[in-house]
């Protein structure tokens, strides 16, 4: 399984991303996955990254949490959890998706 986790500095919200993925990939028993950190810097990159907000997870190259609506670029991404709208999955969400 390859796990990143793309995000941009600007964005506070990856680092909470950071701490779910790697309490779900323990909750999984997956504790031997390496999650790579993928800082994207600029308009350029998120293009040609298809970077659609920060922060990004990918599971062997696919986001679990893409609609296809999403636009391209630097900014902040608004997930859509059970308690309401927030800046990453929870963890039983990323829990669900990496099971």
């Amino acid at each position: 399984m390859r796990v990143e986790l793309l995000y941009f500095d600007g964005c506070p919200n990856w680092t909470v991303a950071e701490e779910r993925l790697h309490e779900a990939l323990r909750s999984v028993d997956r504790d031997d996955v390496h999650v790579a950190k993928v800082r994207v810097g600029s308009a350029q990159e998120a293009e040609e990254l298809g970077f659609i907000g920060s922060p990004t997870i990918r599971v062997d190259g696919v986001d679990p949490f893409a609609s296809g609506g999403e636009q391209v670029g630097l900014a902040c991404r608004v997930y859509s959890t059970p308690g309401g709208l927030g800046g990453s999955p929870t963890t039983d969400q990323l829990v669900h998706v990496l099971a």
